[in-house]
């Protein structure tokens, strides 16, 4: 298999506005340790939620009430709100790259709990 059109789309993502923007922002909101302390238990609570829902359980209160409460925190700063939703937008767009990558290969993957 010759690799070089993932290298261009590699570049092709590097050239993007979501990744710039995204990159952008990260540089300004993770260079104060206390909002990138922040964004980090933000992210391992997010995951942690999710990882239980997506086993089937219910969450830990403490840790939705945690989470609840960093989010708000985050989400009230409007350039680290500008950031995280960068972020999503980005984990979109190559959630989208990999769902027609696996399609073409004729891959069936699927995450528990989403549809496609």
């Amino acid at each position: 298999m010759d690799y070089s059109s993932t290298y261009r789309l590699a570049q092709d993502i590097r050239d993007s506005d979501e990744y710039k923007t995204y990159h952008e922002l990260k540089e300004s909101v993770m260079s104060d340790e206390t909002t990138a302390a922040l964004v980090r238990e933000y992210r391992k609570l997010q995951m942690t939620i999710q990882m239980t829902a997506m086993s089937g359980k219910t969450a830990d209160n403490e840790d939705m009430q945690r989470f609840s409460g960093i989010s708000t925190l985050l989400f009230s700063k409007p350039e680290v709100s500008r950031f995280l939703l960068s972020e999503m937008q980005l984990q979109q767009a190559l959630s989208d790259i990999f769902k027609i990558v696996t399609e073409a290969a004729d891959l069936d993957i699927t995450m528990p709990g989403v549809e496609g």
